[in-house]
C-alpha cells in the first residue's frame, strides 16, 4: 500500500525498486494520496517509470508539480459558493501537474513506441483498464485498489480492478451500504474513471482545488460532477478494502518519519507551502499510526516500512534544508534512501526468512511503507 502527499511520493519509487529487484511477489496494489499515481504504474509493470532518469520523480518536470498559483482562475464546470476574491484566486497551489504527471507516464506505457498523442481523460483511463484487464494474471500485472474523498457526497469513493472470486466478493451489497454509490469496478461500468481516481488521489485538500469528476448519466450519480481530493485518514479506509480484497498480508509504506525525539524540533516554517505541509505530515503520522491499530486484526502481517528522518515536506519538491545534516536534502537521496530502508527493514528480515515466519509475523509500528501482497511474498 501507497501513502502520503505530494514530494514523498518520491520515496515509494525507491521501495517499488528494491521489491522489484529481489522478485517479491505482489498480488495487489493500493493506494490513496500520491500513491495512488504510484499504485496505477506498478499496476501495469510500470514501476520504473517512477525512478527513471525521465520519470516522475527525477525528471526535471517533478518541481512543479505542486505550483504556487501565479493566474486568475475561471469557474471550473461549478457553481461556486464564496466571496469574489476567492472565486477568482482559489487555493494556493495547483495540483494539475502532477495529475498530468502521471497521466503522461501512463500514457507511454500504454502507447509503447506509437507516436500517437494522448487520449482525453476519460478514454485514458477507459485505455487502461483495458490493457490491466487484458494482461492481468501476466508477470508485472496487479489488482489495483484506490480510495479518494468525495467532497459531495460526504463519503470515500472506491475504485478496484480485481480478479475472480474477489471482484465478487468485493462489490457484493453489505448491509447499510450502496456499493454503487462509493465503488468503481474498474472491470465493468467504472472503467473510464480510472485516471479520475488518480487525479483525485494527487489533489490534497484544502491547499488545492478539488478535482472535478463527472459520472456517467447512467451511474448512481445520473450525471453529476462531484469535487474530489485526497484525506489524511483515509489509509484506514483503504486498509478496509484491501482486507475484503482477500489480502492477508500487506505491506506500507510511507515516507513520514517517525515522531520526533525530544529537543529536537524544527524550526516553524512560515510560507503558505511549508505550513500547510506540516500540518499534513502530521496528520498523515497520526493516521498512519491509527489505521494499523484498528485494521491489524483483518490480517495475518502488517509491515510498514518509513524513513528514521526525513526532512523533505510534501510540498518541497526542490529539496529541502535538514537541521540535523545542516545541509539541503534533494529528492533523489529521499528515493535512495527509500530503497535502503525496504532492504534493511523488511526485505533481509522478512523476506529472508522461512514462508512460516512471513505468514505468521506481525511487525511493529516503524520504518517505511508501500503495496500489499495476497498471500505471501
Amino acid at each position: 500500500m501507497l501513502t502520503g502527499t505530494g514530494a514523498h511520493g518520491a520515496y515509494h519509487a525507491g521501495a517499488l525498486r528494491a521489491l522489484q529487484e529481489t522478485g517479491v511477489k505482489i498480488d495487489v496494489v493500493a493506494g490513496h494520496g500520491i500513491g495512488a499515481g504510484g499504485a496505477a504504474l506498478a499496476a501495469i509493470d510500470g514501476a520504473s517509470r517512477l525512478w527513471d532518469p525521465e520519470g516522475v520523480w527525477r525528471g526535471g518536470g517533478a518541481r512543479s508539480m505542486y505550483a504556487q498559483r501565479r493566474y486568475l482562475r475561471s469557474g471550473g464546470g461549478r457553481r461556486v459558493r464564496s466571496r469574489w476574491w476567492w472565486r477568482i484566486a482559489g487555493a494556493p497551489l495547483d495540483a494539475r501537474a502532477a495529475a498530468e504527471r502521471f497521466a503522461d507516464a501512463l500514457w507511454e506505457l500504454i502507447r509503447g513506441a506509437a507516436p500517437l498523442a494522448r487520449p482525453a481523460g476519460v478514454a485514458l483511463g477507459r485505455r487502461f483498464s483495458e490493457v490491466l484487464v487484458e494482461n492481468l494474471g501476466q508477470p508485472g500485472f496487479r489488482e489495483l485498489i484506490l480510495v479518494a474523498t468525495d467532497l459531495d457526497a460526504r463519503r470515500d469513493m472506491v475504485a478496484a480492478l480485481l480478479a475472480e472470486p474477489h471482484r465478487h466478493d468485493f462489490l457484493a451489497p453489505r448491509v447499510g451500504v450502496d456499493r454503487r454509490s462509493e465503488v468503481f469496478d474498474l472491470t465493468g461500468v467504472g472503467r473510464d474513471h480510472a485516471l479520475d481516481m488518480v487525479a483525485a488521489g494527487v489533489t490534497p485538500p484544502l491547499v488545492s482545488d478539488p478535482y472535478l469528476l463527472t459520472f456517467a448519466s447512467d451511474s448512481f450519480w445520473r450525471g453529476e460532477t462531484h469535487r474530489v481530493c485526497d484525506r489524511p485518514g483515509a489509509l484506514q479506509r483503504l486498509l478496509e478494502e484491501v482486507a475484503s480484497a482477500g489480502v492477508r498480508q500487506v505491506v506500507i509504506v510511507s515516507g513520514i518519519a517517525p515522531s520526533a525525539a525530544p529537543h529536537r524540533l524544527r524550526a516553524a516554517c512560515l510560507d503558505v507551502r511549508g505550513q500547510f505541509g506540516e500540518f499534513q505530515t502530521a496528520a498523515e503520522a497520526v493516521a498512519l499510526r491509527d489505521a494499523i491499530e484498528a485494521t491489524r486484526i483483518y490480517f495475518e502481517s502488517v509491515y510498514l516500512v518509513q524513513p528514521t528522518h526525513n526532512a523533505i515536506g510534501p510540498y518541497d519538491l526542490d529539496g529541502a534544508y535538514d537541521e540535523a545534516s545542516d545541509r539541503r536534502q534533494r529528492i533523489s537521496e529521499l528515493i535512495e534512501r527509500a530503497y535502503e530502508d525496504t532492504y534493511r527493514q523488511f526485505i533481509e528480515p522478512v523476506v529472508g526468512a522461512s514462508g512460516e515466519r512471513i505468514a505468521r509475523r506481525v511487525e511493529p509500528l516503524r520504518s517505511i511503507g508501500g503495496s500489499a501482497a495476497r498471500g505471501g511474498s
